[in-house]
Parts: C-alpha cells; structure tokens; sequence
C-alpha cells in the first residue's frame, strides 16, 4: 500500500456538496429571517400595542447584534474551530427563534431578537469560510454559487413566506418555522462537517473589540434611526454616527499596531479583495435599497397584498436562480472581471424600467424587468466574492469572509436607510389637502391619502364627496408613482457607479492561495 498526494478533483463531489447543504440550511433561516420579520411589522404593532417606532426596534436589535459579532467570527473560527463556532451559531439562533414565539411584550421580543442576532451574525462569515475550505481553488465559484441562492432569494421568498404563515396561522410562526429547520441544520453540521483542528495561538484582541463591535454598532443604529427621523441633523442621527464613525476610524489607525488584530485590515493589499469589496459594497447599497422598494410599490401604488407584491418580485429570483450556476462555473474558468460588467448592464438594463413606473404600468414589463435584474444579479453577487477570497490563503479566509460580510453589513443599511430617506421626502412635497386632519392632527397630503386608500379602500367611503370627486386621489397617486420613479433613478445610477470599480476586477487568469498553507489531502492507494 503506498500513500500518495493528488491534487483535488474539479468536480463538485458527495461530500463538498454536504457541506454546501449545511451552510445553505444556515444561510436560508438566517437570511429568511430578516425580510419575514420586516413583514410583521403592522402585526407586532397590533399584537403588542406598540407604536412604529418601538416595533422597528425589533429589526434594528438583530442589525446591532450582527454589527456586534461579526467582527470576532474570524478570531474565534481560529481559536476553537468552524464547525463548533457554527453549531454554537446554529443553537444559538434557533433557541433566540423559539424565545421569539413566547414573547408577551414588544420588549421580550427584541430582547430575544438580539440573542437570534448573535447567532445568525456569525452563520455567514462562517459559511463561507467553510465553503471557500472545503472547495479548494479550482471549484469555490461553483460552491459560492449555491451559497448565492439563498443570498438572492431571501429578499424575495421572505414576503411570500411571511405573508402566508401570519394570513395562515398567526405571527409565532416566522419564528417557530426555524425551530424543524435549526434541529435538521445542528444534526446534519455534526455529521457532514469534519471535526475541528484548531490552533488557539493568537491572542485576543481586547482592544480592538472595544473599538471596532460598539463603533459599527453605534454607526449602524444612527444608519437605522435615519428614516424615522428623516433628517441627518437630528440628534439619535448624526451622535451615534459620529460616535461610531470615530471609533471605527480609531480602530483602523490601531489596527496596524497588533500582531492580530480583530479584524485585519492589512488584507486589503490584496488588490483582488480591495476591489472586489469596493465593487461589492457598491453593489449592496443599490441592491438592499432597491429590494425594499421593489414590493414597497407594489404595496402602496399598487394596492397588492404582501403576499402578492412577493409573488411578483419571484421573477427576480428566477433569473438569478438561472444565471447563478452558470455564473459559478465560469468563475472558475473565466476571470471575474470579464463577466461580472456584463451582469451589472443587465440589473442596469432592467432597473431602468422601474425609472419609468406610473400607475398603472403593465406587470408584464415589470416582471419581465425584474427577471433580467435577477439574471444579472446571478452573475454578479458571488462571482465577486470568489474573486475576493480566492488569492487569500487557507488560513486567510476566516478574516476575509469576516471583512467582506462586515462591508456587506454597512452598505446594506445605509442602502436600506438612504433609499427609505429619499422616498420619504419625495412623498413630504406632496400637497396638503386643507381641512383634512388625520387622527395625531397632522396635516394630510395628497400622497399620504392615497395610499392609505389604496391599502385600505374603505377609507375612501369616508371622505367627503368634495374629496373623491375631485380627482385628489388621482393626483396623489400619480405622485407617489413619480415619487417611486426619482427614488429608482438614484438606484439606476449606483449600479452604473458599481461598474467603475468592476472594471478594475480581475481580467486575466490568477493563481490561487487556497491551498498553500493548507495540508495536502492524503488518498489511499491500494
């Protein structure tokens, strides 16, 4: 019998793709779980007795939570290991999901929204630290590939799956569907996740944890206060975003001194993980900004059930899901660079529709729209992250996963908040219809009434005849649409922006540090 050294196959065999189903099973209730949640939000308000403000926290917690423990995924995957870091992951939000269930209080609730927060922060970084591992150089595009689908798909499935389970059952079982899901994903990660090997030789750093996790929180609450308040200039605004601005940038200064830092920032000398994650964070301001649009006019101009507005956002999905294999592929073939341009002029080239929306726009161009946005994004979002990872090295790739999801964290809530802010003062211009008090004594615009008769058309036979026979219903309307139009253009734009750095993503054919630091795979030849 001799031992031999080979090199791993292309092909994606049994045992990567159980680890995929691992990292999938953890990705989909993690990210599922974020735009479900979004959906409950009318509910909690009337379930719990709570004002908008108050029930909004429980999607703000989870944010803070993920700020908080992202940042040490990659120091502690080193010290104890990826699969106990991921079980622990895994228990930890499972059990913060059926604590969700038990909730009696609006305050319960977010304070079991933060525990779910801790473990579903770390289940990204995690798995792809995992995926990258067990790929190898030659297939982690068609791994990160599948680790694509439930990133893309989230966004969407989350509406129809929300609305349905509240509509079907009641509000506890957004929580308790990830009770099966987190017991198969906890059992299959102990048998198809290879036993861990960790060597505890950094120390941890104190110092930088006490910078870097209350900084992007800070930062991100002041991000996330941004709507409500609806100007930077108001206090729970610009103080947490300077606090944590400074001590982010503090912590940037400081981490060059350690020999470990949290987080390390000295990999972004790799030119493939500084562009790739200029590019990504771009990418993520316009794409989480304009997913919360998306059904937002299909809602409010519209008039569909949340239920509806998710099932018309599924031709997104569709075309990811058609691209993204493909897309995967090639990465592993064809240098990102060369793809990903053409990927984005196809979200550029269907997000220009939505420029154009009106009132009665037909669904077939919407949809169609929205299905070439989704083949462009299946070629953009994962290209672009094996890119990143793929000249790190083996042990590299914790730190890197951790950086990219922490880019990913902050363009995503500054997308969300910015594209909520600018919708919200487009609507703000609208006229105020005289003599028309709401409920608080606030003035009513135009817009405002709309919507509020399109969402609940029996208002409409409340208003007086001088009101609906005046076409202000119409006129309010039309302005919303408009004012959906101009927030599209901003993201229209910030995809073209994102070409800039695409352009700079690699065009020839690099060689891969996946395997330089890692043991050679022993195969027994009889």
């Amino acid at each position: 019998m001799t031992i031999q050294t080979v090199a791993a196959p292309a092909k994606l065999d049994a045992a990567v793709l159980k680890i995929a189903g691992v990292v999938v099973l953890g990705a989909i209730m993690s990210i599922l779980d974020v735009t479900v949640v979004s959906v409950a939000l009318p509910t909690f308000q009337t379930e719990f007795g709570a004002s908008y403000a108050q029930v909004a926290w429980t999607m703000t917690g989870y944010t803070l939570a993920l700020a908080t423990v992202i940042p040490l995924t990659g120091w502690a995957a080193d010290r104890f290991g990826t699969k106990r870091l991921y079980m622990a992951a895994l228990v930890l939000f499972t059990l913060g999901s059926g604590l969700c269930s038990t909730a009696d209080s609006i305050g319960q609730l977010i304070g079991y929204r933060v525990l779910q927060g801790l473990g579903g922060g770390m289940l990204m970084p995690l798995g792809m630290t995992i995926m990258t591992r067990a790929a190898g150089p030659e297939r982690i595009g068609r791994l990160m590939a599948v680790l694509g689908i439930p990133m893309l798909l989230g966004p969407i499935a989350g509406p129809i799956l929300g609305g349905w389970l509240i509509d079907a059952a009641s509000w506890h079982w957004i929580f308790l569907i990830n009770l099966p899901i987190g017991a198969i994903a906890l059992v299959y990660a102990g048998l198809a996740l290879a036993k861990d090997n960790p060597e505890p030789s950094e120390s941890f750093d104190f110092v930088g944890m006490l910078m870097l996790s209350p900084g992007l929180a800070l930062f991100l609450f002041g991000v996330s206060s941004l709507p409500e308040a609806g100007t930077f200039s108001h206090t729970k605004v610009w103080l947490p975003m300077l606090v944590g601005g400074l001590l982010v940038v503090g912590f940037v200064f400081y981490s060059f001194k350690p020999r470990h830092p949290l987080l390390d920032l000295r990999l972004l000398r790799d030119r493939n993980l500084s562009v790739a994650s200029i590019t990504m964070s771009v990418f993520m301001v316009a794409f989480m900004g304009a997913g919360l649009l998306f059904p937002s006019y299909f809602l409010q101009v519209r008039g569909e059930s949340t239920l509806d507005a998710g099932l018309l956002m599924a031709p997104q999905g569709i075309g990811a899901m058609v691209t993204m294999p493909i897309a995967g592929m090639l990465a592993d073939k064809i240098p990102v660079g060369r793809t990903v341009p053409f990927a984005l002029l196809f979200i550029a080239a269907g997000f220009f529709t939505f420029t154009q929306v009106g009132t009665d726009t037909s669904y077939w161009l919407l949809c169609g729209s929205l299905f070439v946005m989704g083949l462009g994004m299946g070629g953009t979002m994962m290209p672009i992250m094996t890119s990143a990872l793929k000249t790190l090295t083996s042990h590299e790739v914790a730190r890197g996963s951790t950086l990219l999801n922490i880019f990913q964290q902050i363009a995503g809530s500054v997308g969300s908040a910015m594209m909520s802010v600018i919708l919200t003062q487009q609507l703000n211009d609208s006229a105020i219809i005289p003599g028309l008090p709401s409920e608080t004594g606030a003035p009513v615009t135009e817009a405002g009434l709309a919507i509020g008769v399109v969402q609940k058309p029996e208002i409409a036979a409340q208003l007086p005849p001088a009101i609906t026979e005046s076409g202000i219903l119409e006129r309010g309307l039309a302005f919303v649409a408009d004012s959906f139009a101009t927030t599209f253009w901003v993201g229209f734009i910030l995809v073209l922006v994102t070409l800039i750095p695409a352009f700079f993503l690699p065009r020839k054919r690099q060689e891969s540090h996946l395997g330089d630091d890692a043991p050679a795979t022993p195969v027994i030849m009889h």
